[in-house]
């Protein structure tokens, strides 16, 4: 009864997901979703309408002409994290079926999403923070094809400024000239913008935050879009 019960369930499920569903899945490498992820949740439930002020656009554009690799740079707590993540989950919760709250996605088949975040160490299984941290990028720069998607937050901040620096660059140029996959790449390290100048696949994005009479206004990317 309890096998029986799951399997209706998901019956029941599944043909829901689709049903406000408005993004294409392709076989190609681009990704661009447009209108803001919480924007579209609260169009579509109804909330107040004064809750949606307060609800930012972040809209994306990935492909071979665009450039596959994003690098993001900005002040601590301006949502460079946030961002990269809201991808990472479109881009999965596409691909199994489901409505994402975008206005319009077109969202090329990704065979994996790696990801590399957060600062954790192992230190019973003998790892420290480092270590974790460049086995798991090990682990994304030896698996991950041109279709998958990367997201990497912070790489390179477990050791010293200058070897995680050279970590970051390495990684970055690799991922840019011999996987050739979709990348966000979250990071302090500002002199990563130069690869931009390097590699024709290579775009910069930058958040900044502005406080205007008491008011917090959207975070910006050097392009004026809101982020």
């Amino acid at each position: 009864m309890q096998k029986l019960a799951e399997t209706v369930a998901q019956c029941d499920a599944f043909p829901h997901l689709r049903i406000l569903r408005k993004d294409d899945i392709t076989s190609g490498q681009r990704l661009q979703t447009e209108l803001s992820l919480l924007s579209r949740i609260a169009n579509t439930l109804s909330w107040p309408r004064c809750w949606d002020r307060n609800l930012r656009r972040n809209d994306i554009e990935l492909s071979n002409t665009a450039g596959d690799v994003m690098i993001i740079t900005g002040p601590n707590m301006s949502g460079k994290s946030t961002y990269i993540r809201q991808v990472a989950l479109l881009v999965l919760m596409a691909q199994t079926g489901s409505f994402i709250p975008a206005k319009e996605a077109q969202i090329g088949l990704a065979d994996r999403i790696f990801t590399r975040v957060g600062a954790s160490d192992e230190l019973v299984r003998g790892q420290s923070t480092f270590m974790v941290e460049m086995t798991e990028t090990a682990n994304i720069i030896n698996n991950a094809t041109e279709k998958s998607l990367v997201v990497l937050d912070e790489v390179g901040r477990g050791t010293s400024t200058y070897d995680g620096l050279s970590l970051a660059w390495a990684i970055t140029e690799h991922i840019a000239t011999k996987i050739k996959c979709r990348t966000l790449f979250a990071t302090h390290y500002h002199e990563l913008t130069e690869l931009s100048q390097i590699f024709s696949n290579i775009k910069n994005c930058n958040v900044a935050v502005r406080e205007w009479a008491g008011s917090d206004f959207p975070a910006q990317d050097s392009a004026g879009r809101n982020r």
